[in-house]
């Protein structure tokens, strides 16, 4: 049974791994802020995600498994809502993302509808 549970735990530290790699690849290839900052936030999140899980395959049912599900449970907090943040204050700061189509009309959420006056 160790073995399988070593074997599991193994393949999701790898996966974790995996995941953060191309996160920072997708932190130099993608092609404006917010593409990099998607690619990065996701990949980040999944890949801490599986490596704490494979940690806590590693630990059992010990102290430090609570602590690592504490970790886990702020990250998966923390994570979208600064992700979110910085969006926010990249458009508010006039930045724009490149796109073929604006299905917004180019509004931005939080700012007031210009008026036709």
């Amino acid at each position: 049974m160790t073995l399988v549970v070593d074997i599991v735990s193994w393949i999701f530290l790898v996966a974790g791994g995996v995941f953060c790699v191309i996160g920072m690849i997708g932190i130099i290839r993608l092609p404006d802020m917010f593409a990099r900052l998607h690619g990065a936030s996701v990949t980040d999140t999944l890949g801490a995600g599986f490596i704490i899980i494979g940690l806590i395959l590693q630990a059992g049912f010990t102290l430090v498994a609570a602590k690592l599900i504490i970790i886990m449970g702020l990250i998966l907090l923390t994570s979208p809502v600064a992700t979110h943040a910085l969006a926010q204050a990249a458009l508010h700061a006039g930045i724009r993302p490149r796109l073929t189509h604006d299905e917004t009309g180019g509004h931005i959420a939080g700012e007031d509808e210009p008026s036709n006056s």
